[in-house]
């Protein structure tokens, strides 16, 4: 199997698994904006974006810079969660709680395939799989906005600033993107630490 098929069979499911934990949650809490769109659903199809999860990533990869995209944000609707200040940083922080998780599953996989059953491709799989995972946890934890971590800040924010800080979260992805950019072309502040906890990840397995 190609290296692409590897990526996209973690990827994938792990995307999804990120966006419909965030729905699945806040439905807990009381919102049903996810399960009312038809969101709360394994189907990739239902959260893919034409331009963030297929054209962006195309046109960065074919300009030689970073791949970077995202899915459809699962909608949640915080007035309608019975606590919203304190219940919408657990639904923004379930979606990395999922990755980790989901990167220890890969561990696993890559122990069994190691110790148990000896197969190469169970081996490849976990390795991407905790790999992915551990990259988008990691990721999404940076406290900027409309990132997961960012809702770390928006809970100490006293209240009065709320509204302003919503306004500008509304308009942060293309500041996102561009930070993203900037460090693959000069600074690579982020590379090195991803490949700093990619080889923490696999010195813990071999």
């Amino acid at each position: 199997m190609s290296t692409y098929v590897y990526l996209l069979a973690a990827l994938i499911p792990s995307v999804v698994l990120h966006e419909v934990s965030h729905g699945y949650v806040a439905y807990l809490f009381g919102d049903p904006t996810a399960k009312e769109q038809h969101r709360l659903t394994l189907n990739p199809i239902r959260h893919i974006d034409p331009f963030g999860s297929i054209l962006l990533p195309m046109l960065l990869i074919f300009s030689g810079l970073p791949g970077f995209g995202y899915a459809k944000p699962v909608p949640v609707n915080f007035a309608r969660l019975r606590n919203p200040r304190r219940q919408s940083l657990y639904v923004a922080l379930v979606g990395p709680l999922v990755n980790f998780v989901l990167s220890a599953v890969g561990f696993v996989l890559c122990e069994i395939a190691l110790h148990s059953i000896q197969s190469a491709m169970l081996l490849t799989f976990g390795m991407y799989l905790g790999l992915v995972n551990l990259t988008l946890g990691v990721f999404n934890l940076v406290p900027i906005p409309p990132l997961d971590g960012s809702a770390i800040i928006e809970r100490l924010l006293p209240q009065r600033h709320l509204a302003g800080y919503y306004r500008f979260r509304a308009m942060a992805l293309p500041l996102v993107m561009v930070l993203i950019i900037a460090d693959s072309l000069t600074f690579h502040v982020g590379a090195d630490v991803f490949t700093r906890l990619q080889s923490w990840w696999l010195g813990r397995l071999f």
